[in-house]
């Protein structure tokens, strides 16, 4: 059975938008930021243990125009490893072993989760990720938290109709004091 687990770069007041890109007041924020050689690393093997990506619709657009350029062991992985993108106006995606899932998200993520045997990795997708926690489908956060304020943007976490706990399995500071936190769903 398949495990959801959202990597997302995040600042001190929660905001998760346009961390390496878009256009965003701050865009590209998380790059003023050393994650230094064990940050590097951790990011690495978190993409390289993953057996897929599932991704709301704007951030496969990104991913999907970037990846397929890029050479090397991450590249290699991404785009050979099978994609999800959660939409409903996107109906023919071009990068390799993409499927698009348009139902419900409840009953898509569930079904994926069956379907996938190991981790699959939910990047940037604010709002997939909002829907996902929403649903109770998230097993574990991983969260690269930087020391930063930004004071303006779109938040990662948003309301929910019920609450959630969470217990850290892990943490480390890499880099310039780049906070890194792993938290698996307490059921």
């Amino acid at each position: 059975m398949g495990r959801i687990v959202v990597t997302e770069f995040i600042s001190l007041d929660g905001v998760a938008q346009a961390p390496g890109g878009e256009d965003f007041k701050y865009a590209n924020w998380s790059f003023d930021f050393d994650r230094g050689e064990e940050g590097e690393r951790f990011k690495l093997d978190e993409a390289l243990g993953a057996e897929a990506l599932l991704l709301g619709r704007r951030t496969y657009e990104g991913f999907a125009a970037a990846w397929p350029r890029y050479e090397g062991e991450l590249a290699d992985k991404y785009n050979g490893m099978p994609k999800y993108v959660v939409s409903s106006t996107l109906t023919h995606p071009e990068w390799n072993d993409t499927r698009v899932l348009s139902g419900g998200l409840g009953e898509e993520v569930t079904r994926l989760k069956d379907e996938v045997d190991g981790d699959i990795s939910v990047a940037g997708s604010i709002q997939l990720v909002q829907g996902l926690i929403e649903h109770d489908l998230v097993d574990e956060l991983h969260l690269m938290t930087f020391p930063v304020l930004l004071g303006t943007g779109r938040r990662l976490f948003g309301e929910t109709s019920a609450k959630s706990e969470w217990k850290p399995t892990g943490s480390m500071t890499v880099g310039d004091g780049v906070l890194i936190m792993i938290l698996q769903r307490a059921r």
